[in-house]
C-alpha cells in the first residue's frame, strides 16, 4: 500500500512540473486586433492563430525549425507574441517514441501592419 502511494505522489509532481508555457512578446510592437474576438485570457482583443500538432525530428537532428509562412497567417511576415506550452501528455510522448515525435501546442499573434 505504502508503495502504491509513493508511486501516486510521484507521478503527481512529474504531471505537476511537465505542465508550463512560455509566452515571448515584443515590446517594441503591436499586435494584430481582432475586434470580433470574443477570448477572455491574455489575448483579448488579439488575432490569435493556434497549433496543435505532432512533429516528426528525425534520430539525427540536433533541433527543429517550424516554419510560418507569410501567406498562411501573418501578412507582415513578423511576429509580435509566441506562446509554447508543454503538458504531461507531450513530455510522454516524446519520452515513448525516444524523442522523435513531440506534440507541440504553440500560440502566435502576428504584428500589425
Amino acid at each position: 500500500m505504502k508503495h502504491i502511494k509513493f508511486f501516486l505522489l510521484v507521478i503527481s509532481i512529474c504531471m505537476l512540473t511537465s505542465c508550463y508555457s512560455v509566452r515571448l512578446r515584443n515590446v517594441n510592437g503591436t499586435p494584430q486586433p481582432d475586434p470580433f474576438s470574443d477570448r477572455k485570457d491574455y489575448y483579448r482583443g488579439m488575432a490569435v492563430v493556434e497549433l496543435d500538432t505532432v512533429i516528426k525530428i528525425k534520430l539525427t537532428s540536433k533541433d527543429f525549425t517550424y516554419l510560418i509562412k507569410e501567406k498562411e497567417a501573418c501578412e507582415s511576415g513578423k511576429l509580435n507574441i509566441i506562446e509554447y506550452r508543454n503538458t504531461f501528455g507531450g513530455a510522454l510522448l516524446s519520452v515513448i517514441t525516444f524523442g522523435k515525435k513531440r506534440k507541440v501546442k504553440i500560440k502566435y499573434v502576428c504584428e500589425k501592419l
